[in-house]
């Protein structure tokens, strides 16, 4: 219509970034949003494409910065998965495609890691309209035993692909009793709880939004500060074996009270049906 106007980019983060929780050697989880106009809208300039076009230019640029090979080898990996249809998506999403995703297409899986998603670049104004959708999707009131099922459907389905531990060897992140096991039970209990508790949604990280849990009731004193302690026990390991280059798999009696500690938390919330207590939800 050859009127002016700005079209803004942002930058989410999920995962261990979104989290503020990178660990030595974490992949970057980014997915790359604009809000213009579409591929009516035309950049300015003598050499004019459409906005899409240019996006997308321009989040291949931002990949090859991030991973560039130095002397101590690459920067970053950059794992963009979490778009919208995954690898089947574009690579740079309208705000609006997105969002319709998000709210009509998008998996169990996919609110989880969403609520560990935060705007990392971009202009304040994307990023409160990123974050008030973020809001939305996440306070839908879902039936709890569906969301337990999937959640646990998923849980099973990564301890089954990326489980690398054995019987002398504990994997801390993908074993039973391991970080995912703790990460997977925060991000359900916030998505079964946020319809009623919005605060649950002020943080992206497993440490404060433990903290949410538990000032919410929906967890115990003693369960939040038991995962507190895990999950911060856990992660100092695995800092350390990525500093020396090792795997992320401790002895299985070294890391055995945590991981009890874990297992019978998660079998308690997440499989009622297996030891006779009730999941509240």
């Amino acid at each position: 219509d050859g009127v002016e106007r700005d079209a803004r980019f942002a930058i989410v983060a999920y995962g261990k970034l979104g989290g503020i929780e990178l660990n030595y050697g974490s992949d970057l989880d980014l997915v790359f949003l604009h809000d213009s106009a579409g591929a009516r809208q035309l950049t300015a300039g003598p050499r004019q494409i459409d906005n899409p076009s240019f996006f997308a230019k321009l989040v291949q640029r931002i990949i090859y910065w991030l991973t560039t090979r130095t002397g101590a080898g690459d920067l970053y990996e950059v794992d963009t998965r979490l778009r919208p249809s995954g690898r089947a998506g574009l690579l740079v999403s309208s705000f609006e495609a997105f969002a319709d995703y998000q709210c009509r297409q998008a998996w169990t899986w996919e609110h989880q890691a969403l609520a560990r998603a935060r705007v990392v670049a971009g202009p304040p104004e994307l990023a409160e309209r990123y974050q008030t959708l973020r809001r939305e999707i996440l306070s839908v009131e879902c039936e709890p035993e569906a969301l337990r099922q999937e959640v646990c459907e998923m849980r099973e389905r990564m301890r089954a692909e990326l489980d690398t531990g054995t019987s002398e060897r504990f994997d801390l992140k993908q074993g039973r009793g391991g970080i995912a096991d703790i990460e997977f039970m925060v991000q359900y209990k916030i998505l079964a709880h946020a319809h009623r508790y919005p605060d649950l949604l002020t943080y992206t990280d497993n440490i404060r939004q433990l903290d949410g849990l538990e000032r919410a009731g929906i967890l115990s004193v003693a369960d939040a500060a038991r995962l507190r302690n895990a999950y911060r026990n856990l992660r100092r390991r695995i800092h350390w074996l990525k500093l020396q280059e090792l795997p992320a798999c401790a002895p299985s009696d070294e890391a055995a009270e945590t991981r009890e500690s874990v297992a019978r938390i998660w079998r308690r919330l997440m499989e009622p049906a297996k030891t006779g207590a009730a999941s509240g939800g």
